[in-house]
């Protein structure tokens, strides 16, 4: 995949390193992941800023094969296909996410579940039909989800999904690691001041020249629970969002959420969105799902000890009610 040309190619006020080289500020954008991946980055030279850029979204498409639930040729994909057979050796990296992703599972009490593959194909396809799933439609996709239906042995990497037709979604999670893969990539061609947004997800290194960091607007900011004025300041972070605003559906006059309850099997829209500010894309990103899901800082807040304990301190979070989404909210459940 070529790279898009560049955007934005800009001096700004003693824009320096910090080795007295002149950076310029580049920015690129391609397709990834289903949202617009934006990379930008300060560099001494538009080679360097390329160079890196290339790589990095290459690792993207490379990780994208990994984890993608629409191709049906990733190695999730191919995992899925052998549901109700024997242990499957996987990927370092396949391995990593579904570790963090059971431990998440069993901290939220299954409200994070990425077996939930079997309901959100469901309502993708009855979401293209311009129909909600019925009742029985909803419980037979539930008989085939529920983390402790996945057994992983991290001696020998493999997975066993333990009742055939078996779907993961890691759509709540392999994003944020995927921006941290390409952000690695970037800082090893030697490219530290750099953001890359993904959707709701924004992992970004180093400051820009001559700032304390990456400014980042948080536009629902004007309602909600946490101390935000509406914008942050982020370096050698994460940020990631997780709400109605952007993916929705509209059935009967209503909209609805697109993100599933795994424990219920039903959608609902719930009028917030959800912000987590964390050490990087990893946990930033499934955490703004759970937070989402919960809709209780008390009890995140509870589940972010247990997971990253001292290092719990890192974390804010934030939830904003949206007043457009609060009057059409729609709920699945009948």
């Amino acid at each position: 995949m070529l790279l898009y040309a560049i955007l934005a190619s800009v001096f700004i006020s003693m824009p320096y390193g910090r080795c007295g080289e002149l950076l310029r500020r580049f920015e690129y954008a391609q397709l990834h992941m289903g949202v617009k991946v934006r990379i930008v980055v300060y560099a001494d030279s538009v080679e360097k800023a390329e160079d890196g850029c290339r790589a990095a979204f290459r690792r993207i498409n490379e990780l994208e094969d990994i984890f993608s639930d629409y191709r049906q040729k990733s190695e999730l994909m191919r995992l899925c296909a052998n549901a109700g057979g024997p242990p499957v050796k996987v990927s370092d990296e396949l391995f990593y996410v579904l570790e963090l992703a059971q431990k998440l599972a069993e901290l939220t009490d299954g409200a994070f579940d990425v077996t939930v593959g079997p309901l959100t194909h469901l309502w993708r396809s009855a979401r293209a039909k311009g129909r909600l799933p019925s009742q029985d439609e909803v419980k037979n996709a539930l008989k085939k989800v529920g983390w402790k239906k996945m057994r992983l042995d991290a001696t020998s990497k493999t997975v066993q999904l333990l009742e055939s037709g078996m779907l993961l979604d890691l759509g709540g999670i392999a994003k944020g690691f995927i921006v941290d893969c390409a952000i690695d990539v970037l800082r090893r061609n030697g490219l530290c001041s750099a953001l890359i947004e993904a959707g709701g997800d924004i992992v970004v290194g180093d400051p820009p020249p001559n700032s304390q960091g990456w400014k980042i607007a948080l536009p629902y900011a004007t309602s909600g629970v946490g101390e935000c004025d509406g914008r942050i300041i982020l370096a050698n972070a994460a940020v990631a969002t997780s709400g109605d605003v952007e993916q929705f559906f509209e059935f009967g006059g209503l909209r609805y959420s697109h993100i599933v309850d795994p424990r219920s099997g039903f959608i609902e829209a719930k009028g917030i969105v959800a912000t987590v500010v964390a050490p990087n894309g990893t946990i930033a990103d499934p955490l703004a799902t759970i937070l989402y899901m919960l809709g209780d800082m008390e009890r995140f807040h509870d589940i972010v000890v247990k997971l990253l304990n001292e290092r719990s301190r890192h974390v804010k979070a934030f939830l904003f009610k949206c007043e457009e989404l609060e009057r059409s909210k729609g709920s699945s459940r009948r």
